[in-house]
Parts: C-alpha cells; structure tokens; sequence
C-alpha cells in the first residue's frame, strides 16, 4: 500500500497533506524518514509516525455516536448541519467514504453507526438480515395494550403493511402509557411516526437506542462519539453474516 494512502484510509492527513509532511521529514516508516509519498508499504507491519505521533491501521473506520436532535444523517448538506460536521477533523477527512449506516430523521435522536465498510453496512440494513433496531417513544395520546398488539401484528402505513415487531409499553403512575419501547428490522422512511398515526396517535419524541448488537454508550451526551471497539466490530460482522 502507498504511504499516502494509509494516511489517508486511518484519517490521518489528505494525500496533499501527507505529500507536504513527507517532503518536510515529518513521517516516519520503521524508524527512518519516509522519501516518497508514493512509498509502498506493509500496513500491517509498518511502524509508522505521522509528526510525532505513532499511526494505528485499521481498513475501515466504526464510530458509535449519539445524534443530538436537529442534525441530518447525512456526509454532506448546502443547509443543515450533518452528522459528519460533528466529527473532528481527522475523521471528516474521510468524507464521503465515512457514512451513516441508515438514517435517523432530522428530530430523531440516539445511537448512529458511521463507517467506511459498505459492505457490512448494506449487510445489516437488508431486510432479509432480520437486525433489529430498537426506539424509545413517547406519544401525545395514551397507547392501549390493544394499540401495542396492533403494531405488533403489522399496521397499513399507506399501502404497505409493516412486519412484526415488538412494543413493550411504559405505563406511568396513573395507569396511562404514553412511552415505550418499539424494536423492528424494517426501515421505512417515517416508519414509527406512520405507524403511530395509524393507531391515531403521535410521536412527540423518539430515540434509538439498539442497532443490531450494539447499544447507545451512556456516557456519550448528544453529539458525542467514540470509535467502536474490538469486540463491538465483531459482533456487528457476526451479525451482518
């Protein structure tokens, strides 16, 4: 692999920048200063040091974060702030190869996966996959357990009945539920809201908060992130399988 692509796939400078860093000394291959940008390298032995700083290689970058509402699941907007404008620079650097896996809407908040793997990301979208992604709901009217049992079974969401799913319905102190818990493999756009309109209800508020196998790290506020780690990554491919 050449030295400025492995800069650039572990976002750690643009080809130019890597071209300029050289030319001033500033990487390290195994200990020596690197001549060429266009260096051939083993990603997977190479020790290397970008401006004093050693560089781990990794073929395909996974960040868990936690979408704060207002914020578009998107690499690039004209408009509205995206998703990819909350990553530091290192990573935004990786734009348009860094992508959401599925989409959350503009006012849904929650667990978002962005990764550079397409192939495990189209993996675990397919609907013959069977991944579950879990919400947490609340809705302007109480939802009946004969409500929960109707979206459960599959609702009419204008000409296209939903799968099965699971609800398990939050019942407050005064016996009204007005939050819960939803977990679906589908990913229609609007699902949820579409379904809750077909029981006359509303969504006012809804967070992800499971994708698959993985779960919204708690200690991340919105807007936070963090790089997923080793065993979080094997089980997201186990389950893309």
């Amino acid at each position: 692999m050449r030295l400025d692509k492995f800069l650039s796939i572990t976002a750690t400078a643009t080809r130019s920048e890597a071209a300029k860093a050289v030319r001033a000394g500033e990487v390290l291959v195994d200990g020596e200063a690197a001549k060429k940008a266009d260096l051939q390298i083993d990603p997977e032995t190479a020790t290397v040091t970008f401006r004093g700083r050693a560089v781990t290689y990794r073929q395909y970058t996974y960040v868990m974060m936690h979408k704060p509402q207002g914020v578009v699941s998107a690499t690039e907007d004209g408009r509205e702030q995206t998703v990819l404008d909350l990553l530091p620079a290192e990573l935004q650097r990786l734009r348009p190869t860094l992508f959401p896996c599925g989409r959350l809407d503009k006012n849904t908040t929650g667990l978002m996966l962005l990764t550079n793997n397409g192939t495990l990301s189209h993996r675990l979208l397919a609907p013959a996959r069977h991944v579950d992604k879990t919400y947490h709901f609340r809705v302007k009217f109480p939802l009946s357990a004969e409500d929960a049992a109707a979206l459960e079974a599959g609702v009419d969401i204008g000409g296209y009945v939903t799968a099965p799913c699971r609800v398990e319905r939050l019942v407050a102190e005064d016996g009204a539920c007005r939050e819960g818990m939803i977990t679906l493999h589908e990913g229609k756009y609007h699902q949820i809201k579409l379904m809750m309109e077909a029981r006359h209800n509303q969504i006012t508020a809804l967070a992800r908060t499971d994708f698959g196998p993985l779960s919204l790290d708690p200690a991340l506020a919105p807007g936070q992130w963090r790089l997923l780690r080793a065993e979080e990554i094997a089980a997201l491919e186990a389950a893309g399988k």
